[in-house]
């Protein structure tokens, strides 16, 4: 490539240099924060709220030079205040609710969590790009599962029993009477638990074919109280058990799928008579210029990183990714037997869709 330097504009050069320069401040607060949310020093600072340096040594048991200069940073970023007067440093009320307030929609530990994890997966990602290849799921770092149960289970928590499946057409009255359920790609069962405590006269099967994660999925439904009315088992979205399910939901996962149309054709032969399918997916445009924002940037980054590997490490690899859009859904649908297919409701972050046979 010849650079034109000739044909650079000044001012489009600035702007440009502004932004990466933003962005560079972003990613080492991203890490700040990180280091912040392992270490307890947002809820520790939040608890004795201004502080000093020292203070929060003595509180913590941390070295004051070390967390001196993490504070200023922290200061910087504007993720804490600063009072020059007093010395001290303190949180608002909005700034301990994205750093501290585990649980909270607004609490953003488990997003950073899910992007450290790329970055310590980095040179695998870049082998994949020369081999074409796929990365497996569980070839990732354990804090991608962990930072991504965070980061979705408070959207879940605030969403699902609520807004999304009172959406669907019939659904709620089935599940306090009594239904059957499948939950694909359960992950951690973030989902499958939230159903289960909300409706205990419904029977709730969480499916997934990473191991691990059904292991915690298992401890979660055990310390939730819903054992009783939750049953995890390890196996693929193609080939999960049983027929007769009032409602199959998948959660952000079914871009993550090799094999996504199969999937879903699965789905269809499970699902009772006048049963339901609810697909949650990462909300996006039906176009790459629709989604050139920085939610899509992170989006498109992600499904780099994980989703696409993930889905190219499996059978079929299709590689469907993270932004594949409403139109794009709908047609894996359609393929996969569904002929109605409707947005029933949607978040800045999320589509929902309901599809039936």
């Amino acid at each position: 490539m010849t650079l034109r330097l000739n044909e650079i504009d000044p001012g489009k050069l600035e702007q440009l240099q502004g932004k990466v320069i933003g962005d560079v401040a972003g990613s080492m607060g991203l890490l700040m924060a990180y280091i912040g949310d392992k270490l307890d020093l947002y809820s520790a600072l939040a608890e004795i709220s201004p502080a000093t340096s020292l203070e929060l040594a003595e509180s913590t048991g941390m070295d004051e030079r070390y967390l001196r200069e993490w504070l200023s940073a922290n200061a910087a970023a504007g993720y804490v205040e600063y009072d020059a007067a007093q010395g001290r440093f303190a949180l608002t009320p909005e700034q301990a609710v994205v750093f501290a307030a585990e649980g909270h929609p607004a609490c953003m530990q488990g997003f950073f969590e899910a992007v450290m994890s790329v970055y310590f997966d980095e040179a695998k990602v870049r082998e994949v790009f020369r081999s074409g290849q796929g990365l497996p799921w569980s070839d990732h770092s354990p804090c991608l599962f962990c930072g991504t149960e965070r980061f979705f289970r408070p959207m879940y928590a605030m969403n699902l029993i609520d807004a999304w499946l009172p959406a669907l057409d019939g659904v709620r009255p089935k599940l306090e009477a009594g239904a059957k359920v499948a939950d694909i790609g359960c992950g951690h069962g973030s989902s499958t638990i939230l159903m289960a405590q909300a409706f205990p006269n419904s029977t709730f099967h969480g499916f997934d074919f990473h191991g691990p994660s059904i292991e915690h999925a298992r401890e979660r439904a055990r310390a939730a109280g819903v054992s009783a009315n939750t049953i995890f088992e390890v196996v693929t979205a193609k080939a999960y058990p049983g027929h007769g399910y009032d409602l199959v939901t998948i959660f952000d996962a079914l871009h993550d799928m090799g094999d996504p149309v199969g999937a879903v054709r699965h789905v269809a032969s499970t699902l009772a008579e006048d049963g339901t399918f609810m697909l949650v997916e990462p909300f996006a445009g039906d176009r790459l210029e629709d989604n050139l924002h920085p939610l899509g940037q992170i989006y498109y980054a992600f499904s780099t990183l994980v989703c696409v590997p993930a889905s190219k490490s499996q059978e079929v690899g299709l590689g469907l990714g993270a932004q594949a859009g409403q139109k794009r859904l709908a047609e894996v649908l359609n393929a996969g037997g569904f002929s109605r297919v409707r947005r029933a409701a949607a978040t800045p972050t999320n589509l929902v869709l309901e599809a039936k046979v």
